[in-house]
């Protein structure tokens, strides 16, 4: 039994990371259309910048903390700048352009990574201490409840900016219906810039909080971005509660299939979320929260 709970409680720690990730997806999805193939590049991009302001030996030796607030705060400002001088300019183009410029950001950001900082495996400290609390013979450690307490702060923030700020009812508008937006006088471009802006350092954040445990690398994030499409899958693309709420059950499945179906392993833990995401595909593609679009003839 205690190894039972033991694998919850490790699937629910990944699961909030995955949520994270689709967080992320699902704010830049909301305020563009548009399927951000690049999330994963930005994140590691800025998870570097934080470990550079961070080590003694290579960087510039300052506090964890104050380094990872300036790497959130470059997180942010890199998703506003990308969407201002690479996005916007193919806006009104069809979604195979713009997917590939996804891509093209992908591939660029990653070689970029590796140019600028290091090709090499690099380790970050986590913000947490070591060690953890013993429940009955199930441990959970710091950096799973301070990584579940984190990203649980951050959902609430996103909600209240969202539901009950003038900036998130702008983002709101503009992302539900542009046109009549810029009629009620609210600068478009300006919430979509913003909103990349926030995905962006979402998905830093996610990063930031995994990188002591798969290392800083340009690779870091590749398995992290497919766990976060699944759980933006099941969750909704159109739904940033969805997204964390999917990123829990695909931590879960992962875990206790894993575990318990012996020729999936450690080596098949991908194929579970290739395997979920067609699954709901094929079942309620519009995700568990997400809406089923509706238009006029």
């Amino acid at each position: 039994m205690e190894l039972v709970i033991q694998r919850l409680v490790d699937g629910t720690s990944n699961g909030f990371l995955y949520g994270a990730v689709a967080l992320a997806l699902v704010l830049i999805h909301r305020s563009t259309g548009l399927v951000n193939f690049a999330q994963g590049e930005m994140a590691m991009f800025s998870t570097f910048v934080v470990w550079k302001l961070a080590d003694e030996r290579l960087g510039f030796g300052l506090a964890l903390a104050v380094a990872i607030s300036a790497g959130l705060v470059f997180a942010f400002l890199l998703g506003a700048a990308l969407e201002r001088t690479v996005i916007r300019p193919f806006t009104g183009s069809g979604p195979l352009t713009l997917l590939i410029v996804t891509l093209g950001l992908y591939l660029a950001i990653n070689s970029l990574a590796g140019y600028v900082f290091t090709t090499d495996t690099e380790r970050l400290d986590s913000p947490f201490p070591s060690g953890g609390v013993d429940l009955g013979g199930v441990t959970i450690t710091y950096m799973e409840l301070g990584t579940v307490a984190v990203l649980l702060v951050v959902a609430l923030l996103i909600r209240q900016l969202f539901m009950g700020t003038k900036l998130g009812l702008g983002l709101r508008a503009a992302a539900m219906n542009p046109a009549s937006s810029r009629l009620a006088g609210i600068d478009v471009g300006r919430m979509m810039m913003i909103g990349w802006g926030l995905a962006s350092a979402i998905g830093a954040l996610a990063a930031i909080l995994v990188a002591p445990v798969v290392y800083v690398s340009t690779n870091m994030m590749a398995a992290l971005l497919l766990y976060g499409f699944a759980a933006a899958v099941v969750g909704g693309f159109d739904s940033p509660f969805g997204a964390l709420v999917g990123g829990v059950l695909v931590g879960l499945i992962q875990s206790l299939a894993a575990g318990y179906l012996p020729f999936i392993g450690t080596q098949l833990q991908l194929a579970t979320a290739f395997a979920v995401i067609l699954l709901v595909l094929l079942v309620r593609p519009q995700g568990l929260f997400g809406r089923v679009p509706v238009e006029r003839v």
